[in-house]
C-alpha cells in the first residue's frame, strides 16, 4: 500500500515537472526539469522491479543527457543578449 501512494506521489511529481518543463521560458530550466524527470523515472523504475532500466536511465537521463544539454546552453548566446545587442546598435545609429 505505502509502494502505491509512493509511486503515485511519484507520477504526479513527474507531470509537474513535465508540464513546468514544457512551459518554461528559460532553456536552463527547462533541462534542469527535464534532469528532475528522469531521475523520477529512473526511481519509478526501481520500484517497479527494473534495476537495469533505473540504472541506465539514471547514467543516461539523468547524467549524460543533462550534462550535454547544459553545456550547450552555456556555449551559445542568449536570445536577451542578441536582442539588446541589435537595439543599442541601432540606438546609436540615429
Amino acid at each position: 500500500m505505502i509502494a502505491l501512494i509512493l509511486i503515485l506521489v511519484l507520477l504526479v511529481l513527474m507531470i509537474a515537472a513535465s508540464v513546468y518543463a514544457v512551459r518554461q521560458k528559460d532553456l536552463l530550466y527547462a533541462v534542469i526539469a527535464t534532469g528532475i524527470i528522469s531521475l523520477i523515472l529512473s526511481i519509478l523504475f526501481y520500484l517497479l522491479q527494473a534495476p537495469d532500466v533505473a540504472l541506465t536511465e539514471a547514467a543516461i537521463g539523468v547524467a549524460l543527457t543533462t550534462i550535454i544539454f547544459v553545456i550547450t546552453i552555456r556555449n551559445t548566446e542568449r536570445m536577451e543578449v542578441e536582442n539588446d545587442k541589435k537595439n543599442n546598435t541601432k540606438s546609436a545609429a540615429k
